[in-house]
């Protein structure tokens, strides 16, 4: 089961909404005076990383300590050592004193606080005896490690810290291991400088990104849906697509993929949609399961949507050393293609259900609906304007966005209140309200994601102690060489870790560790492969372990509020998300899916063009069904449309055609495409399923 939830006389909507928190920060479970001052902690650290993005010069160290203290001590005023029910747990009723925040707890945030700003208040000192550390440094260290594993485990669960101590274990227990996996070891003063006196460990690049950049973003999107922008997704993505087959499956993906270019979270995505979406698709009759792995599949995508993409995008740009606006043109074909790949999928489940959509008078108006939050549109088209057109750095493209954002927010209430002939005045106070408590959630939102970045920089900084060239040996020994062994050894190893741990966290654990030997092992067998290809690869694989059973804690979402059970669900999911898993194996080979090297416009667009219609063909080979169910003898056929589609160079190769004319090889896939939806038109007119309507 998910950690920290009790799903106990809860409805399925607020289970889920447990599970959001779960996923992405804490609740304000507290009251009085803790509850005061947590707000007040969380508005100021708001306050804070607005300031650096604008006008307050500190040294890169000194801002990721700060961040790093303000999540620690956010955490333990307010999640306790352990989570007791006693109804689920009468036997234990000893453990009672650890299910509430206590002294001890205070006391650990204080001492977490003040290992965590330590190297702010001796910069001088520490820089003066790096790698000659003194007794106060290690015990200092020592207690920022400890204390930062124990509030990651409070707020993500156990995964992530029994990781980083697994690769704390091996540190120093190298020279003892077999030969094989033999390591020199480090000694407890080279431990303690790399992981708190330098910018290699715990302060390192993860958590520089989710100080600088992923905070701003977390908190535009947070602003954003108080502003109440995703209700206004879900009705403008109903009044657009509701109407046709399958209408409500098709809103929900289109809903969840406006919701995820802000958003950034699996889990906040079904929460936002799905308690609209999944009750429509179940009442035009999708069957539950089937209405919640749509919505999952959905939600999970929304990661890969430009312009956010989740924090781990800004990671990659961090990482691969080049612009986030190159990040987001890498991932934006792949991203496009599997939301398209996703609405042929609700398409083909509507058609072999015989769906049809909404009655149009149970839709929203278009145009009443568009127009009725088209300010919402504004901080987004700012965003894009900076990112794109200015080419700003994201933290100032979203501290700009936000002031946008929270002007948007200050004028709306008011200008309702007039349009209603209500008085102005409490109609302002509600909107300043609204945006203190924005300041207060986007902090909130923020403590998962800068306890998985600071742990899974220990990971991080054990790597660099020297394990990283072991590691792609023992990678080249396990693959033998072979370049789809080592993708498949790696994309295993992201949905088994990512399991367990939040996506930014799989991201960077699999990069640190992968990534460069898929780029040196391909370049030792003469297989060029891009940097950004690599790293993409490990960011696809760690979103898609969030639908990935059995622990899938976006399915047991979905699953809640669907009322069906999560395990079916988890795979319905993932089987939904095979069209987007082989994508990252196609774009490792060839890399125009991703857009390397190409700078046309209308080459990128016939690219999408034609990768779509490949993974069309690969949902139709795996859903079973083109116009009606296949036959054996389709299959094959569309899988090699699959390969012509994503693989032209291949294709090229084999028949001896020049690279530079690769895509004229995708004719044979169009036209065999063709060929097999016109076969199937007697059978489709033959067995066509009786129509269910909606109504």
């Amino acid at each position: 089961m998910p950690p920290n939830v009790d799903e106990q006389n809860l409805t399925g909507v607020e289970y889920a909404q447990q599970l959001a928190e779960t996923e992405s920060g804490l609740g304000w479970a507290g009251k009085g005076f803790r509850r005061n001052l947590t707000i007040v902690i969380a508005v100021t650290w708001s306050i804070f990383q607005l300031c650096i993005a604008s006008w307050l010069l500190l040294d890169s160290i000194y801002i990721r300590a700060i961040h790093l203290a303000f999540g620690l001590i956010l955490i333990y005023l307010n999640i306790p050592f352990i989570k007791y029910h006693p109804k689920r747990r009468p036997d234990l009723k000893y453990l009672l004193l650890f299910g509430r925040i206590t002294f001890l707890d205070i006391l650990l945030g204080v001492a977490s606080v003040g290992a965590a700003l330590y190297i702010v208040l001796d910069y001088d000192g520490i820089a003066m005896r790096y790698g000659m550390p003194i007794e106060r440094d290690i015990i200092l260290g020592v207690v920022l490690v400890v204390t930062l594993l124990e509030a990651t485990r409070r707020i993500i669960g156990p995964a992530l810290p029994v990781i980083a101590l697994g690769f704390i274990a091996y540190a120093f227990a190298g020279p003892y291991m077999p030969d094989v996996i033999a390591f020199k070891g480090v000694s407890l003063d080279r431990f303690v400088g790399q992981m708190s006196m330098s910018s290699e460990g715990i302060y390192g690049i993860p958590l520089d990104v989710s100080a600088t950049i992923v905070f701003l973003f977390v908190l535009f999107g947070t602003m954003l849906e108080k502003a109440g922008a995703g209700n206004y997704f879900i009705k403008l993505a109903l009044s657009l697509l509701g109407g046709f087959k399958g209408g409500p499956a098709k809103a929900a993906i289109l809903g969840s993929g406006l919701t995820g270019m802000v958003s950034g979270s699996s889990i906040a995505n079904i929460v936002t949609t799905g308690t609209f979406t999944i009750p429509l698709m179940k009442k035009v009759g999708y069957p539950a399961t089937k209405a919640a792995a749509i919505e999952v599949a959905a939600s999970t995508d929304g990661q890969l949507a430009p312009p956010i993409m989740g924090a781990a995008a800004f990671i990659i740009a961090e990482y691969v050393n080049v612009p986030y606006v190159d990040v987001i043109k890498a991932a934006a074909v792949p991203a496009f293609v599997s939301y398209a790949s996703l609405l042929y999928i609700s398409h083909v489940e509507a058609s072999k259900l015989g769906l049809r959509g909404m009655r149009r008078s149970e839709l929203p108006p278009l145009f009443k609906t568009l127009f009725s939050g088209v300010h919402y549109l504004i901080p987004l088209c700012m965003l894009l304007y900076e990112l794109v057109v200015l080419r700003h750095s994201p933290e100032l493209a979203a501290f700009n966005a936000i002031v946008v954002l929270a002007a948007v927010m200050l004028v709306q209430k008011p200008v309702m209140a007039m349009r209603a002939n209500r008085p102005v005045g409490p109609a302002i106070l509600e909107a300043l309200g609204d945006v203190f408590i924005s300041l207060a959630d986007g902090a909130r939102n923020m403590a998962g994601v800068a306890m998985a970045t600071a742990a899974a920089g220990i990971i991080v900084g054990v790597v660099a102690l020297g394990l990283g060239g072991l590691i792609t040996q023992i990678i080249d020994v396990l693959s033998a060489g072979n370049i789809y062994l080592m993708l498949v050894i790696t994309a295993v190893a992201s949905l088994i870790i990512g399991m367990g741990l939040p996506t930014t966290a799989t991201y960077i654990v699999m990069a640190s560790l992968t990534a460069p030997a898929i780029v040196h092992i391909g370049g030792d067998y003469g297989f060029i492969v891009p940097l950004m290809a690599a790293h993409l690869f490990c960011f696809f694989f760690g979103i898609l372990a969030d639908d990935t059973p059995p622990v899938g804690l976006a399915a047991y979402a979905a699953a809640a509020i669907a009322e069906s059970p999560p395990i079916p669900t988890g795979i319905q999911g993932f089987l939904y998300d095979i069209r987007t898993a082989i994508l990252p194996f196609m774009f490792i080979f060839n890399h125009d899916l991703i857009l390397h090297d190409i700078d046309s416009f209308p080459m990128a667009i016939m690219i999408f063009v034609t990768a779509c219609i490949g993974n069309f063909a690969f949902a139709s080979a795996t859903q079973g069904w083109l116009r009606t169910n296949n036959r054996w003898y389709e299959i094959p056929f569309m899988l090699c449309i699959t390969l012509v589609m994503l693989r032209p160079d291949a294709t090229a190769d084999l028949l001896g055609v020049p690279h530079e004319q690769r895509y004229w090889c995708c004719l044979i896939g169009i036209a065999l495409f063709g060929l097999l939806y016109l076969a199937q038109g007697p059978r489709a007119r033959a067995n066509n399923p009786k129509r269910v309507a909606a109504w």
